[in-house]
């Protein structure tokens, strides 16, 4: 079986691909993939699948099967495969791909200006795989495709990333099995976690996580692993090894919060009990807290995420608990603007009969931060904020808020509003120096 490789300016020569035995073919790459790899290569049903894994996990080799098998699934279609940066197409994917189509035998040719673009001769028709850049995503648009791959998205901006995301799927209008795969060592908390790994996505019947780690694959040099676990801390080799998502680029901000420690599944009695609910507003995006304060703890065991107003999110609090007193602990902006053309947000949860503890101004970051994660331990070991596991969205946010490299609180990811409702709580009412004050005082913490 001949196997052509047509430069720029080449004439394609007459293949003969009728003797290709695309079955057989499949099952000899199959048999050469451990079982990471094959239930990737064998998922084709699931319309946007994932591959989280470790470095030298085998993740190109993935692809690469994965490419082949869309492929001839798709006969006569077009498919594509996107690296990060264009170099990264010539260097590594375009090397790595013809390398293993001519290991398995399988005939095609290269057409390489203006853009990469290999043609698989196969026995029902030629299949074709456009290879693009992220940077020049926008190029696919207007094709009509049957599949697309990417490899280490997570390396990509997330705003480029989040943008290409949902027209590379609105591409996938043709041929016989239309899926969209990816597959990255996970960079923290970006777009693989919002895609696959985040509450939300959990809920998405749409798509699938498989997850392998670097010690899967039994092909690597002996000492591979070892070098990786002397040059990387535990944290990052989480990721690096095990493709697990976590915080690799800067610390968390609550850093004491631990699932193991502070979420509970016992809800506390609440009957006859005032309530305090730590409030953040947003246009579009308010967010609460609800918690049970006894001496100097409390327990979070509910929360309202995302309601569209200051009016929804107190009437979706008076639905809930309409026989408790309420203490709200809200943003201290929410006494200037307002989303009611004659209310401040405020002054429209006192007018639901809520008691209004809110400071004169808001704390500095850095001492609302310091009271929650002084409840979550303190100095001499005490455990006073506990988090009831209903409250998914909290602990989502708690654990994945991380510092800026200038050293904030992330404000672009969106886990910082409930983190900020539970912080006006524990600043307002667990401060020695004002606690049970109104709002006319507006002391500093520290």
């Amino acid at each position: 079986m001949s196997i052509l490789d047509i430069q720029e300016g080449g004439i394609l020569e007459s293949i003969s691909s009728s003797n290709i035995d695309c079955e057989r073919i499949m099952e000899d790459i199959k048999n050469d993939l451990h079982p990471g790899q094959l239930d990737f290569v064998n998922d084709q049903n699931t319309e946007i699948i994932g591959l989280s894994a470790g470095y030298g996990a085998g993740k190109t080799r993935s692809l690469c099967a994965k490419a082949v098998q869309l492929a001839m699934s798709n006969q006569g279609f077009t498919g594509a495969v996107m690296e990060p940066t264009a170099p990264l197409i010539r260097d590594i994917w375009q090397n790595d791909f013809e390398t293993f189509l001519e290991h398995y035998g399988i005939p095609f040719t290269l057409r390489q200006s203006p853009l990469p673009e290999y043609s698989l001769h196969l026995p029902d028709g030629e299949s074709k795989i456009l290879c693009r850049s992220f940077e020049n995503w926008s190029r696919i648009i207007g094709l009509n495709l049957a599949w697309v791959l990417a490899d280490e998205i997570d390396t990509v901006s997330p705003s480029i990333a989040d943008r290409a995301f949902p027209r590379i799927l609105a591409r996938l209008r043709s041929g016989n099995q239309r899926q969209f795969g990816v597959a990255s060592t996970p960079e923290g908390f970006r777009w693989m976690w919002n895609t696959f790994g985040s509450n939300e996505a959990k809920t998405k019947t749409d798509r699938r996580l498989i997850k392998m780690r670097t010690y899967d694959n039994p092909h690597l040099p002996s000492d591979f692993i070892s070098r990786l676990e002397e040059n990387y801390e535990s944290g990052l080799l989480q990721a690096y090894l095990n493709g697990e998502f976590c915080n690799i680029t800067t610390g968390v901000v609550y850093s004491r919060f631990d699932r193991s420690t502070h979420v509970i599944e016992e809800r506390p009695n609440i009957e006859n009990e005032p309530l305090r609910i730590g409030i953040d507003f947003n246009i579009g995006n308010t967010n609460a807290v609800i918690g049970l304060a006894v001496g100097d703890s409390m327990t979070i065991f509910d929360e309202i995420n995302a309601s569209y107003d200051t009016d929804t999110l107190a009437k979706e609090i008076k639905n809930r608990y309409p026989f408790n007193k309420i203490y709200i602990y809200p943003d201290a902006s929410g006494g200037n603007r307002s989303t009611n053309a004659t209310k401040t947000d405020i002054q429209i949860l006192e007018s639901y009969g809520f008691v209004n503890q809110s400071a004169a101004s808001n704390p500095p970051i850095r001492d609302r931060v310091n009271s929650v994660q002084r409840l979550f331990e303190d100095g001499r070991g005490n455990i006073r904020l506990k988090i009831h596991s209903s409250a998914k969205k909290l602990i989502e946010c708690l654990e994945l808020q991380s510092y800026t490299e200038k050293g904030d609180p992330d404000k672009e990811a969106g886990y910082d509003h409930m983190v900020d409702a539970l912080g006006y709580i524990c600043w307002r009412l667990f401060n020695p120096l004002h606690m049970g004050a109104g709002r006319k005082t507006g002391i500093r913490l520290y």
